[in-house]
């Protein structure tokens, strides 16, 4: 079988992404801007299908259990005009956790721990903050997903997870992947070893 499709979705914006607090696993609600941003999504996938031939039936929908990615997995089916309900949810698309700093802005995280943090941002792929978990983990349980896949997919995730799937398919290095923005209200499509945005 050939290497599956994915088009990947990070959930729409969530008031802690306005303000630039770490949401990690935290279950944070989408905003009024998040809902209008998975309904885009949506509405490109549906125009990436019809430019594509494919048939919605054919795809396999799976989200992360946050509910920032469920609500926007919903969202992005309706656009579809699919059942809203018809999709499964995978525990390895959860966010990066971050522990201790969930919920703090960077600004408060370098004041609260200025020593850890600097060694973070000096090295971000492998250094985890207190109580969290690194992007090296991260990666792992992402190249075990795809490992999983036995069709097309359109995933519904976050950044971090986005960030660990490119390096773990090789498209972005840790260096390049570790401050890469994802956008959110658009569709990434990881295709033949490649990657496409779609916004």
């Amino acid at each position: 079988m050939p290497a599956p499709i994915i088009y990947y979705i990070r959930h729409g914006e969530t008031s802690w992404n306005a303000e630039g607090r770490l949401q990690g696993v935290l279950d944070i609600p989408l905003n009024d801007l998040g809902r209008k941003q998975a309904a885009e999504a949506g509405n490109i996938l549906a125009g990436l299908f019809a430019r594509d031939g494919r048939s919605k039936s054919s795809l396999s929908f799976v989200a992360s259990p946050l509910i920032r990615a469920r609500a926007t997995m919903e969202l992005v089916r309706r656009e579809l005009k699919l059942p809203l309900a018809g999709y499964a949810l995978d525990d390895r698309l959860r966010e990066i956790a971050y522990g201790r700093w969930e919920g703090s802005t960077l600004p408060e995280m370098q004041v609260a721990d200025p020593e850890l943090f600097a060694r973070r941002q000096s090295e971000k792929w492998t250094v985890a903050p207190p109580g969290g978990e690194s992007y090296v983990a991260v990666q792992a349980r992402m190249q075990d997903w795809y490992a999983s896949l036995q069709a097309d997919t359109v995933a519904v995730a976050h950044g971090g997870t986005a960030r660990a799937l490119m390096v773990a398919l090789g498209i972005e290095t840790p260096l390049s992947a570790a401050d890469l923005t994802i956008e959110q209200g658009a569709v990434y499509v990881f295709r033949d070893g490649g990657l496409q945005k779609y916004s």
